[in-house]
């Protein structure tokens, strides 16, 4: 039986300048190691959810700021498809989008989303986020 590991923040987006400014950010609050990449929507879900439903999730963040934008799978779906599998629904997702469209909005808010940010991210705000999951 693989061991679950807790605790980290799963990032899901693709643009390295992201990536860099979102372990810069956590640096700061001493989170930076407990981060882990995931480059598209399709990785996120390799990672956190499991071929079969009878097996349980071997990663488990405390929270996934997620890129709305990703290649071969949108982050959208990602959202959806997180929300509704049972060992992932309760983890808090904070959507990471480049526009503040009221229909991307509505969707997200439909599927569970727990924050939105419009990038570019004021990345204090985004560390706390991160670092605090008691607030959702």
């Amino acid at each position: 039986m693989n061991q679950m590991r807790e605790g980290e923040i799963l990032l899901v987006d693709d643009r390295e300048e992201d990536v860099a400014l979102a372990l810069r950010a956590l640096r700061r609050h001493d989170l930076a190691g407990r981060m882990v990449v995931a480059r598209d929507g399709v990785e996120a879900l390799e990672l956190l959810l499991p071929d079969s439903l009878a097996e349980a999730v071997h990663f488990l963040p405390r929270v996934i700021p997620l890129d709305l934008k990703l290649p071969r799978l949108s982050g959208v779906e990602v959202l959806r498809r997180l929300k509704q599998d049972e060992r992932t629904r309760a983890v808090p997702v904070v959507a990471l989008a480049s526009s503040d469209q009221e229909a991307e909005i509505a969707i997200c808010c439909e599927f569970g989303v727990n924050s939105y940010i419009v990038k570019p991210v004021e990345f204090e705000a985004f560390a706390r986020a991160v670092g605090d999951p008691g607030t959702y």
